[in-house]
């Protein structure tokens, strides 16, 4: 964080409605939620609501009404119902890369108009769509056959980033409603073990690589490509013709396709105003709509859609993304809070959080404005999580006792898509209970009360004011999934618009694989020792190098 005052203009905390909550959070700070509820016995009904399916209550933060109209004036300073638009309208938002970010472009409706460029850019969605579709139509038919003739019944997703964690999480998400005939794995470490893994146990004849990429040169993606390559070429006879058989494509590089010797008719491709992490229900989604199938995959458009109209009309006072970003404002800036635990309690969801971190933090984890100043606030809180109550057995007793404030977002459904006897119930009662226990906490009074000793009375304290929000919706379906992330997309805006930097560039990744490009031909023992890096480098590569030389 910057020294005070040297912040620039365009620093949240300059406005008014900044200072304002500078000064009410110093009033509320100290305030118990015990103590919040029981001034106010409609404080659940008065801080919740209820949008596309989601039950939303927020009654568990360390907050007052007065708190929410402040954080909305101060998004209203901010000028977030002007990006909102500006996003929608296809205004180029991504300054550093002067892109215009339309990932809510992938889930217009067809007779929409969405314009970049001068172009509406709905009917080149739509027209990918479409060709996804007819595709996955095939190969779930078994129409589409493999080279020897045999059916596709594996189907492997090689991607890394958003070309790989939107559509593991989805799988994982909807497996419920997908072909269990088919086998669906994913490769996204350049790590050989990942490829050998996936591969494990696969007949070359039978499997269908997805190769996404959109350059077509990323080192970690093309390096599992040639492998996969390789792979199948081995199973199926060395012929080349093979290839157009077990391989497509989701690249806008069709010249580096075709080299690769995938037929360009099976290119799907996506365009330059979606970013990676945000690319799921564009052509990168192409395994999720061959597990699930085209019908199910336009459904959890639709979920998108309904949470994208959501963002874009609703008044942010009663705007679920816009409020569930303030209030991760407030605990990033008022509180100091530096992490948020995000917790399903649904074991589909098991990937979920690990799908929010690349969404949430390489989208927010920035240290400029949009003006390339220092920001004068901290920005991009740590997100991570498990899925239902494997977490109560580790890392809640952090949350519960520790000594750092940890909002949680606990997300819970009504229906369990595997009834089991009282399982659901059980589950659910624990999502109920965790709130509740982080809330109110336990007072030495109530220990000593259930006749505990005296020296044992500190350890069994709980002190509650620990934040929540709870999300319920009625079953994980795939318009669930939709608007769910959906939802945590525009969360993300709206805290990059509070922040003033741009939540659509990732500059920070591209350091290391610019080095990493220099090292490799220095790990071979057969070039001259490397003496070009710190004494630190040097010396771990020549340790490497000696291992290497050793296995070999």
């Amino acid at each position: 964080m910057t020294p005070p005052g040297s912040h620039s203009a365009s620093s949240p905390v300059d406005r008014p409605a900044w200072k304002a909550l500078v000064a009410h959070h110093a009033a509320i700070r100290d305030r118990h939620l015990r103590q919040l509820f029981q001034q106010d016995p409609s404080r659940a009904e008065r801080m919740s609501m209820e949008a596309v399916g989601i039950a939303f209550d927020y009654s568990k933060h360390r907050a007052t009404p007065e708190t929410i109209t402040l954080l909305v004036a101060l998004a209203e300073e901010c000028g977030l119902r002007g990006r909102i638009d500006a996003m929608f309208r296809g205004d180029k938002i991504n300054v550093t890369e002067k892109r215009a970010v339309l990932h809510v472009a992938l889930r217009a409706p067809r007779g929409a108009t969405i314009t970049v460029d001068g172009a509406n850019v709905v009917p080149e969605v739509h027209a990918v769509l479409d060709r996804m579709a007819a595709f996955a139509g095939k190969v779930r038919s078994g129409e589409w056959k493999g080279h020897t003739g045999k059916r596709i019944r594996n189907v492997i997703n090689v991607g890394i980033g958003g070309s790989d964690l939107g559509p593991v999480m989805a799988y994982e998400a909807l497996k419920a409603y997908s072909d269990r005939s088919m086998t669906f794995r994913f490769v996204s470490n350049v790590d050989g073990t990942d490829f050998a893994e996936a591969t494990q146990g696969l007949d070359p004849a039978e499997t269908l690589f997805v190769i996404s990429s959109k350059t077509f040169t990323t080192l970690e993606t093309m390096t599992n490509a040639h492998s996969a390559r390789a792979w199948a070429l081995k199973g199926l006879g060395g012929d080349e013709k093979g290839i157009a058989k077990h391989f497509v494509a989701v690249s806008t590089n069709a010249a580096e396709v075709s080299k690769f010797g995938i037929d360009t008719a099976n290119m799907f491709g996506f365009w330059d105003w979606v970013g990676g992490r945000y690319s799921m229900d564009s052509a990168i989604g192409l395994s999720t709509m061959l597990a699930v199938g085209p019908d199910r995959f336009r459904e959890m458009l639709e979920g998108f859609r309904a949470m994208d109209e959501h963002f874009r009309t609703a008044p942010l006072s009663q705007n679920m993304p816009a409020l569930l970003g303030l209030l991760g404002v407030w605990y990033a800036n008022f509180f100091g809070a530096q992490t948020v635990a995000v917790l399903p309690y649904e074991q589909y969801l098991k990937r979920f959080p690990a799908y929010l971190q690349q969404l949430t933090m390489e989208s927010n984890g920035k240290h400029v404005t949009l003006e390339g100043t220092p920001v004068a606030v901290d920005t991009g809180p740590i997100y991570w999580g498990e899925p239902g109550t494997n977490g109560q057995h580790s890392f809640y007793q952090l949350i519960h006792q520790g000594t750092r404030l940890i909002p949680c977002d606990f997300i819970a459904f009504g229906q369990s898509l595997n009834p089991l006897g009282k399982h659901h119930d059980m589950l659910l009662a624990n999502v109920f209970a965790q709130g509740e226990a982080l809330a109110f906490g336990k007072t030495a009074e109530e220990v000593k009360a259930e006749g505990t000793p005296d020296w044992l009375v500190p350890h069994r304290v709980f002190s509650g004011n620990r934040p929540s929000s709870t999300f319920l919706l009625e079953k994980l379906t795939p318009f669930a999934l939709g608007s769910l992330v959906a939802l945590y997309e525009h969360a993300v805006f709206t805290q990059g618009t509070i922040w003033n930097i741009n939540s659509f560039d990732q500059w920070g990744v591209e350091l290391g694989k610019v080095l990493a490009q220099r090292i490799i031909p220095e790990l071979d023992p057969s070039t001259p020792q490397p003496t070009s890096h710190d004494s630190s480098t040097n010396a771990l590569i020549r340790r490497y190098r000696a291992m290497r030389g050793g296995a070999r």
